[in-house]
């Protein structure tokens, strides 16, 4: 399958809220960023593009296939500016790229010839990620400085028969498992983000290949009830 480009960008209005904690460096090396990645993209490709958070203009499906303590944020395919507004539990994490780069070997599909390898589709995505000259990445318009670099783990991407790739392969996207599939980008995570309203916004340019997104989310941050 053809190299599908992600970007997810994000800014606005200031707040009094604190940043969130992102975590000690023990706790940073703890996290498998390499794993966490290629569940990000799992979870985004396994989803109908009806429903699809990369897909939505207004954050009504932020929380589609979420679960457990780390939640995704989506940035946006093909859409370019978006803004979003998205209430998410506190105490989670956000996993997240500022930018990223993934390919799905489809030998057959969408004009892929032959199989590719791993470090085929590898060198494939650095190019794009090597061309990045902008990137940013605030909440409440304070930068957040945690952005790390991540070559996922190679992964399976399982696509449903409103895939997102259906438009750009001009239809020819089946649904079905495909593999392997890797990712390069870059990603952040923040924790404990207080409850109420916070601002996040993240940019990204490829000048070469006519790449600019930029995505805000307003992030409602909400209680919710502990067990009785």
């Amino acid at each position: 399958m053809q190299r599908i480009r992600y970007s997810l960008v994000a800014l606005s209005v200031a707040t009094a809220l604190a940043l969130p904690n992102a975590g000690s460096a023990h706790e940073d090396n703890r996290f498998d960023y390499e794993a966490t990645s290629a569940k990000w993209w799992q979870w985004a490709l396994s989803i109908p593009t009806s429903t699809n958070p990369l897909a939505d203009t207004s954050g009504a499906h932020c929380m589609v296939g979420q679960r457990g303590p780390l939640w995704f944020l989506a940035g946006t395919f093909g859409l370019g500016t978006v803004t979003r507004h998205c209430s998410v539990p506190a105490g989670v994490t956000l996993f997240f790229p500022v930018v990223n780069s993934v390919q799905v070997n489809t030998p057959g599909v969408c004009g892929q010839t032959g199989p590719l390898s791993v470090h085929e589709m590898r060198a494939n995505n650095a190019a794009f990620i090597d061309g990045v000259t902008q990137m940013t990445l605030t909440l409440d318009s304070r930068p957040v400085p945690k952005l790390r670099r991540v070559r996922s783990e190679p992964f399976v991407a399982v696509l449903p028969a409103d895939n997102l790739f259906l438009n750009p392969c001009n239809g020819d996207s089946p649904a079905g498992v495909y593999g392997p599939s890797v990712d390069d980008g870059y990603y952040a995570r923040l924790e404990r983000l207080s409850p109420g309203r916070h601002v996040l916004q993240f940019t990204a340019k490829n000048p070469s290949a006519n790449f600019d997104l930029n995505v805000t989310y307003i992030l409602d941050v909400v209680r919710t009830a502990g067990p009785r």
